[in-house]
């Protein structure tokens, strides 16, 4: 075969994958979306929930659609990182972690009353005493994922802001998720904990979390929600209906499971700068998170 032959074959072939995905070159047009979905939960519990969401999903879009929740934030970055998720749904912290190492675009946000912003909180356990942020010196504080924002990146800054710093003054521990840091304070194992103030008040509100032994010590400034985010190599009309999706969803069964939205607000990258800051004044190493 000369190369005159093998480049009319590989043309072929490349309108032939073309024609496959209904895209042009560097347009992906997957006939199935993997959604990833933030484990900040127990997994099958986030799975659960957002079934409606699934449903929606696949009847307003028209592709099918795989839920994944991982196994941690690292894993779920890693798997956009490598092309093995189409949308996920970040933390602003892990979507600025993944979006320094992949191509993916942030388009939307729960919203809860025309507001895309949200709290933390740091908690304490009554009983040991823990009733300001200043008790926390010399105890044990619990976080969820390093790559948490609400959860880690959020309540750390707040005992900083009161001059508690991990290094000397306390003792820092990492859970994984907001519902273990929030048992952990409740059990006493940690004395006192940062996580998501809308999941605290889901924990209280059914009944997991007793607040005559778990108190709130400090509520944060208000911070950029929870970003849904893309890759940015998908088809263009692909992304204009993902968009439209979730900008006009307005069903309160798939919103049940994004702790008290009323919809999805627009969002862009530049929204999340704040957290970029933020970081960068804890000197927290995002390229080795």
């Amino acid at each position: 075969m000369n190369y005159r032959t093998l480049s009319i074959g590989l043309i072929i072939v490349f309108f032939a994958l073309t024609a496959l995905t209904g895209a042009s070159a560097g347009e992906a047009n997957p006939e199935k979306l993997r959604v990833a979905l933030l484990p900040d939960e127990n997994a099958s519990e986030v799975i659960k929930k957002n079934k409606p969401l699934k449903a929606y999903l696949e009847k307003t879009i028209g592709k099918k659609i795989e839920l994944v929740v991982t196994t941690d934030y690292s894993s779920m970055i890693e798997a956009m990182r490598h092309g093995r998720l189409e949308l996920a749904y970040f933390g602003p912290l892990s979507y600025v972690l993944a979006r320094s190492k992949s191509n993916i675009e942030a388009f939307a946000a729960l919203s809860k009353k025309g507001s895309t912003t949200y709290h933390a909180v740091v908690i304490g356990n009554i009983e040991k005493g823990v009733n300001s942020i200043e008790d926390i010196r010399g105890k044990d504080m619990a976080y969820g994922d390093p790559a948490s924002t609400s959860s880690h990146l959020i309540p750390k800054s707040m005992l900083e802001d009161k001059g508690l710093s991990a290094r000397n003054d306390y003792k820092e521990h990492f859970l994984g998720a907001h519902d273990a840091v929030a048992l952990s304070v409740q059990n006493g194992r940690a004395q006192a904990g940062g996580l998501s103030k809308p999941i605290f008040e889901t924990l209280v509100r059914n009944g997991k979390i007793d607040k005559s032994k778990v108190k709130v010590l400090a509520v944060s400034k208000p911070f950029p929600q929870y970003p849904w985010t893309m890759r940015s190599d998908l088809a263009p009309g692909l992304k204009e209906k993902i968009r439209n999706t979730f900008w006009n969803l307005s069903d309160p069964e798939v919103l049940a499971g994004f702790k008290g939205a009323t919809e999805f607000g627009q969002m862009s990258d530049e929204d999340y700068d704040v957290v970029r800051e933020l970081a960068s004044v804890l000197n927290l190493d995002l390229d080795r998170m």
